[in-house]
């Protein structure tokens, strides 16, 4: 898929270094605490081995050989139910504004629908203003407390849709 020349696909094993580079450089734009967020994830720099098993799968968005963002789907971490989370979503600048969002959350979503899951977990902070705008665009309500534990308790927005 391409849109404006920027193309999304699968991550592959080289894409690690730079989608970790990315999102980690989109983090700290935002302000967003090096704890308790992605940030500090220890699987960031791995996320090709991380998606590479069953019913989850992280997309790129590329363009000219550049990694500009990205976003995956995987089952929610320490929850009992058929519910997954749309993770590590974030594009830098470039990216932004021209419909690449909207498109990968329709990608993401389509996929989780494929995999058999019922519903979709998100986690965000209040400053991500943009973001949470295209969650409810497509049907993430809010949530009163967090589902699961993804270790990521510095996020203290969550949204969930049904799938």
């Amino acid at each position: 898929m391409t849109h404006n020349n920027f193309k999304i696909r699968e991550i592959q094993p080289i894409d690690n270094p730079k989608i970790a580079s990315a999102i980690r450089k989109v983090l700290i734009e935002f302000g967003v605490p090096k704890v308790g967020t992605a940030y500090a994830d220890v699987i960031l720099d791995t996320l090709y081995e991380y998606y590479n098993s069953k019913n989850c799968i992280y997309y790129i968005i590329e363009k000219d050989g550049e990694i500009f963002g990205g976003a995956g789907i995987k089952q929610l971490d320490n929850f009992e139910g058929n519910v997954c989370e749309l993770q590590k979503m974030y594009f830098l600048p470039e990216a932004r504004g021209i419909g690449l969002g909207s498109r990968m959350m329709a990608i993401c979503l389509e996929k989780a629908k494929e995999f058999g899951f019922e519903q979709c977990y998100l986690e965000t902070m209040p400053y991500m203003v943009d973001a949470r705008k295209l969650y409810r665009k497509v049907g993430f309500k809010n949530l009163e407390a967090p589902m699961g534990d993804t270790g990521h308790y510095s996020c203290n927005l969550w949204m969930l849709k049904k799938l």
